[in-house]
C-alpha cells in the first residue's frame, strides 16, 4: 500500500519554498533588471550557480555550514534555537537556494521586457517606485510570474541530491517523494517506486502543460 506521507511532505515543501521564493525574487529580480552596479554580474552568477552546480556539491557545503559543530550552525542553535540539518526548515532553506534561478530568471526577463515609457509615464503621474512596481510592473508581467512560480514549484518537487544531503531520510520530517523512490529502488520494490514516479510524473506534466497553455493564450486565467 502506498505511503502518502512522502508525497504530502514533498508538496508542502514545494509550496512553502515557492511562496518564499516569490517574496525574495521580486525585489532581487527588479534590482537585477534595472541596476547598473558593477557587482551585478557577480550577483547574477551566484544566483545562476545552482543551474550548473551538482546538487550534491551545494548540499555538502550547506551540510558543513549548518552543522552544529560549525560557527554558523552553532550560532543558529544557540541564539535562534534553529537546527537546519536534518529538519524540514533545512529542506526549505536548501530548496530556496537550489530553486532560486528558476524564479529569478523569468521575473528578471519580465521586468526587462517592460517598455521604459510605461515606467516613465508612471513616474510622471506621481507614482513612487514602490507603487510603480506593484501597480504597473507586476500586473504587466503575469506570464513571467506564472512561469517562475511553476518552474520553482516543479523543480522543488524533483529535488534529490540537495534534500538528501541536508535532510537525510527521516520519515515524516525530511523523507520526500524523491527519497522514497530511491529507498524503494534500493529495496528492489520497483512496483512502489513506479507508483511514486508515475504520480510525480503526472503532476509535473500537467503543471507544465498548464503553463504552456496559459502563456500560449489557450487559457485566459486573468480577467481584464
Amino acid at each position: 500500500m502506498i505511503e502518502w506521507q512522502p508525497l504530502i511532505l514533498t508538496f508542502k515543501l514545494a509550496l512553502v519554498t515557492t511562496v518564499l521564493l516569490l517574496i525574495i525574487a521580486i525585489p532581487l529580480s527588479y534590482w537585477l533588471a534595472y541596476s547598473k552596479s558593477k557587482v551585478k554580474p557577480i550577483i547574477e552568477t551566484l544566483v545562476s550557480m545552482p543551474l550548473v552546480l551538482p546538487p550534491t556539491v551545494l548540499g555538502f557545503y550547506l551540510l558543513i555550514a549548518f552543522s552544529p559543530s560549525n560557527t554558523i550552525g552553532s550560532w543558529l542553535n544557540d541564539y535562534l534555537d534553529l537546527q537546519l540539518i536534518f529538519s524540514f526548515h533545512g529542506l526549505v532553506f536548501a530548496s530556496i537556494i537550489y530553486s532560486l534561478p528558476f524564479m529569478v530568471q523569468p521575473l528578471q526577463s519580465g521586468f526587462s521586457n517592460i517598455s521604459s515609457s510605461i515606467i516613465e509615464a508612471s513616474y510622471v503621474l506621481g507614482k513612487t517606485k514602490t507603487k510603480t512596481l506593484f501597480k504597473v510592473l507586476l500586473p504587466n508581467m503575469k506570464s513571467s510570474i506564472l512561469t517562475g512560480i511553476v518552474l520553482a514549484f516543479a523543480h522543488t518537487i524533483g529535488e534529490f541530491g540537495v534534500v538528501l544531503m541536508i535532510g537525510g531520510n527521516i520519515p515524516g520530517e525530511t523523507k520526500v517523494a524523491s527519497i522514497a523512490i530511491y529507498d524503494e529502488v534500493e529495496a528492489l520494490n520497483y512496483t512502489m517506486a513506479n507508483t511514486y514516479s508515475i504520480i510525480l510524473f503526472a503532476i509535473t506534466f500537467f503543471i507544465l502543460l498548464l503553463v504552456y497553455l496559459i502563456n500560449g493564450g489557450y487559457i485566459k486565467p486573468f480577467k481584464k
